[in-house]
């Protein structure tokens, strides 16, 4: 498993996030000074100096639940909130598109391609404000400089490590249904046809050398596909007569179904045992134990933005227990200020801490750091 992945599902998902927050604001028809002041807010938090400092630590990449937990944060950090039925449907867009969107990366090292056109999005939804945009550009200026040293194997572990995030989530969602590029057991369509990646020949020639490196001989064996080789223009890697996009605002244009999903009956409960256990709840009872039930000043009105049609569907999605219920099997607990509640779960926890050392790269400090730091913006 790759420790370097964290901080890039962190800023994808989040930047997955924006666009969808962004195309919901503008169906509501919210104010532009709030939407304003939403993107403004919640693009602030995710790119503070210290939350980025400490999520580009090497450390292994968190399970759903916390991450979910972390950008449920997130997402709240503005005068903006959603229920719980609307958090699962976001979170579930979020991780659906940013899986297409890595299966259709030619090479491992276009991962960043991806991280870097979700950046370039975020600093246009903030271009107006300077302080963020300097935010924004420095954490840029990380992830250069963390990334861009890194091996070819280091990508390829870096992939392998997402593809066994991804791999039992297959929400359908109605764009890609749409569009063909899902099938409707929730599994995405890929070609085996088309361009190969930057630097590599196409398959279907075998050579072969004798002990002095010179070639001898020369055949073909059948590929199963119609292979080129590749014409990058830009951001947009050309595809026969399709265009892919890597990490390009998907929900810019007129799609009125864009945030419907629905559940896949091939999506496996998450029984596996966590290794995560004891830092998930050191996670949750600090979440608990500090976060208030209204963090904004009294002179600011909140409102709700809700990611299903009606607000009948959104209730009836809440009472059949939503997403997380269905996806993980787990208990819904609620973030709110309780005392009681974050006493039982720190003394859960002080009992995992008990005669067990910390793994190196996964001490306790680490996830509550985050949160404490989201905490204090």
């Amino acid at each position: 498993m790759s420790v370097r992945t964290l901080p890039l599902v962190f800023i994808n998902l989040g930047g997955e996030m924006l666009y969808i927050l962004d195309q919901r604001l503008q169906a509501h028809n919210t104010s532009e000074d709030n939407s304003e002041k939403v993107m403004n807010d919640i693009v602030g938090a995710m790119f503070s100096k210290d939350f980025m400092d400490e999520l580009l630590k090497p450390q292994q990449l968190y399970s759903h639940r916390t991450l979910k937990t972390v950008l449920t944060r997130l997402a709240h950090a503005s005068i903006m909130r959603l229920n719980p039925a609307s958090m699962d449907r976001l979170y579930e867009l979020m991780v659906m598109a940013f899986k297409y969107q890595v299966f259709l990366c030619p090479r491992p090292k276009d991962l960043l391609l991806i991280t870097y056109n979700h950046i370039d999005t975020i600093r246009e939804f903030v271009r107006h404000t300077p302080v963020v945009v300097n935010q924004v550009d420095e954490t840029h200026r990380k992830i250069i400089e963390v990334y861009s040293s890194l091996p070819e194997g280091e990508f390829q572990l870096l992939r392998q490590t997402l593809l066994i995030f991804f791999q039992d989530m297959h929400v359908r969602v109605s764009i890609f249904l749409k569009n063909k590029v899902q099938n409707h057991n929730g599994r995405f369509a890929l070609l085996t046809s088309g361009p190969v990646p930057h630097g590599i020949d196409v398959p279907g020639l075998i050579r072969m050398f004798d002990r002095k490196g010179r070639e001898v001989r020369r055949g073909e064996f059948p590929t199963g596909g119609s292979y080129t080789s590749p014409i990058r223009q830009g951001c947009f890697e050309l595809h026969g007569d399709r265009v892919i996009r890597l990490g390009i605002n998907m929900y810019t244009g007129n799609h009125p179904e864009e945030t419907h999903t629905s559940k896949s009956h091939s999506v496996k409960k998450d029984d596996v045992p966590n290794l995560l256990a004891k830092e998930e709840l050191n996670l949750l009872a600090r979440l608990m134990g500090s976060m208030k039930a209204e963090n904004m000043p009294e002179t600011e009105t909140g409102f709700r933005i809700n990611l299903f049609t009606t607000d009948q569907e959104e209730e009836d999605a809440g009472a059949s227990g939503g997403a997380e219920q269905s996806l993980f099997g787990v208990i819904n607990i609620q973030a709110m200020q309780d005392e009681h509640v974050a006493t039982q779960l720190a003394q859960i926890a002080g009992q995992f801490a008990e005669g067990e050392e910390q793994p190196e790269n996964l001490s306790s400090s680490k996830g509550d750091d985050l949160l404490a730091m989201m905490d204090d913006l």
